[in-house]
């Protein structure tokens, strides 16, 4: 199983002169996203028990998340207001979240330990920014590395950091813990506007993961080992309805791939992954990633799309 851990939200998306209200969150969507490619996934995190919340388990439950993980309490649930200036461009996100039920996840709250089915941890996006949740997140975090395979996607809102020096430093840590970690050419481009994207990949992959992706939006895909393999998969040519989500899908979709290939079993076995097997992997995630950006907001690819 690969549990997603993180926020769950309402994305408010535009739609004709209003907004529809749908369910969100980086580390929700990859969770939905694997269960759409029917990979064995759960979902680790706090939701409120308010209408918005029912709509966040129901979505869960009806894509074959596990929810075991959940942990329900009384309160609000955060709300992202999505702005698009144009469909080839990164969406942008108003966050309201003051004292939200997903950022007061606590270390207490968290499971002591998971069962051996548990491959895989994800981590993302505003839930490790936003406290007492992204403490608790990043001891979890702490904790498991070396017992299983730690995935991360720093998927930046950056209007929810206050300080990005320090928002870097600590992220150069979490990298010490780190198996995969994928980032966008946009993410690199806001922490550091003066260095070459590659460049920083491979500075990071010195700090402890033994793969990076680079997503590319239009470009495609370059994914970089710490054993020296680089390779770069072109995206299908689309006519884009919105990027919303199209980054989460990949992610999920790579994640799916390497589960199925049996290549998440062991560290060893992801260190060892060749070049073309990470060039299949790129071109499965691209195709994801392009079937969720034909459509109006995060709706992930199903795996009988993918065939």
């Amino acid at each position: 199983m690969i549990l997603s851990c993180g926020e769950a939200l309402i994305d408010w998306v535009p739609m004709g002169e209003g907004y529809r209200p749908c369910p969100g969150g980086s580390p929700y969507n990859i969770a939905i996203a694997l269960g759409r490619l029917e990979t064995a996934v759960g979902f680790l995190g706090k939701i409120s028990t308010d209408f918005f919340g029912e709509m966040l388990v129901n979505n869960l439950i009806n894509n074959q998340v596990d929810t075991r993980y959940i942990i329900r309490a009384n309160g609000l649930t955060t709300l992202g207001i999505v702005s698009l200036p144009s469909q080839y461009q990164e969406p942008q996100f108003l966050f309201y979240a003051n004292d939200s039920v997903d950022r007061n996840l606590t270390i207490t709250e968290l499971p002591a330990q998971f069962p051996p089915e548990v491959k895989v941890l994800h981590f993302g996006s505003i839930s490790l920014v936003l406290e007492p949740g992204a403490t608790a997140l990043e001891q979890l975090m702490q904790r498991e590395s070396g017992h299983r395979l730690i995935s991360l996607d720093p998927n930046i809102r950056p209007n929810i950091i206050t300080d990005k020096i320090a928002y870097s430093q600590r992220l150069e840590n979490w990298l010490k813990s780190v198996d995969i970690i994928r980032v966008s050419v946009a993410d690199l481009n806001w922490l550091y506007p003066k260095v070459n994207p590659e460049t920083i990949i491979e500075q990071w992959l010195n700090l402890g993961p033994n793969l990076g992706i680079l997503t590319l939006g239009s470009q495609g895909a370059k994914a970089y080992t710490r054993a020296g393999v680089t390779v770069w998969a072109l995206a299908p040519a689309i006519q884009v309805v919105d990027t919303v989500g199209a980054g989460d899908s990949f992610l999920a979709a790579v994640l799916a791939y390497l589960d199925e290939q049996n290549i998440l079993t062991t560290r060893t076995q992801l260190m060892n992954v060749s070049a073309n097997q990470l060039t299949a992997c790129l071109n499965y995630a691209n195709h994801a990633a392009a079937i969720n950006c034909l459509r109006v907001g995060t709706d992930p690819a199903r795996k009988s799309e993918l065939v």
